[in-house]
């Protein structure tokens, strides 16, 4: 029923920039606040970026002023713009969300910042 898919992964040198989408489906997205994960190698999966249903965002410490996320509620989309990008962002970037009390996941999308 929820499906999450996340796209726009790729490989960019230090400083660059991607930006991220995740469609979502099977629930009434705009009441829904979204987030976006990361997992390295070896590490564990890290809340990286999050917006409300309001609109609200918020961002961890190591992305903010570099990173933003927004929503589309027409569309059903949430985005993740990454600029300034260093070789420490490389990882899977995973698309969440929590609606009715349950976690779901995208499948992840790979991010690769290196020279």
């Amino acid at each position: 029923q929820v499906q999450l898919a996340e796209s726009g992964g790729g490989s960019v040198q230090p400083g660059g920039s991607l930006g991220l989408s995740c469609a979502a489906s099977g629930f009434i997205f705009r009441i829904v606040g979204m987030g976006w994960y990361r997992q390295a190698p070896g590490k564990e999966r890290e809340l990286v970026a999050h917006i409300s249903n309001l609109h609200v965002q918020s961002y961890s410490d190591s992305v903010k002023g570099r990173f933003t996320i927004s929503r589309d509620n027409a569309k059903n989309t949430v985005y993740l713009q990454m600029n300034s990008l260093k070789p420490e962002d490389t990882a899977v970037y995973y698309c969440s969300a929590v609606p009715e009390g349950t976690r779901y996941w995208g499948k992840g999308t790979l991010v690769t910042v290196s020279s």
